[in-house]
């Protein structure tokens, strides 16, 4: 580089420019505490005739933690204790990696009874507009 960098706002993400972050943050905590063990952990539901993804949930775990960053299930899979069976297979899964606590953050129309249910703990909240779109931010100990 030779003069000032240049900034770009985007509301696309691009693949290459993630890929060149995420490395260089991963190669930034490698030398200053350890190297990077994000490992994915996803749980998709798939129609069981075509295949196609329905729904799921999508996490990572790093660091002996387990963050669910997006869950969804359609409203006709809802109610019959399929949320309940994949919150329970993921949890399974990152204890299985040594995991130690779960995170998660939610809005105050979704789901955080749903969290609160299988025993997550609010610890903050931020107030957001409009009104009811609060942000929840729970914590569950995994041990």
């Amino acid at each position: 580089m030779t003069g000032d960098p240049i900034l770009t706002l985007s509301e696309a993400r691009d693949p290459l420019a993630d890929a060149v972050i995420r490395r260089g943050l991963a190669a930034y905590n490698t030398d200053r505490f350890r190297p990077s063990d994000n490992t994915t952990l996803d749980l998709l539901v798939r129609d069981d005739s075509s295949g196609e993804v329905l729904g799921g949930l999508l996490g990572h775990t790093s660091y002996r933690l387990f963050f669910l960053d997006v869950f969804h299930l359609p409203e006709e899979l809802r109610g019959a204790g399929l949320g309940s069976r994949i919150i329970a297979l993921a949890e399974a899964e990152a204890r299985g990696r040594g995991c130690t606590a779960a995170f998660v953050y939610t809005v105050t129309f979704q789901a955080p009874g749903f969290y609160e249910h299988h025993g997550y703990r609010r610890f903050g909240e931020v107030v957001c507009p409009p009104d009811g779109a609060t942000r929840i931010f729970l914590s569950k100990t995994l041990a």
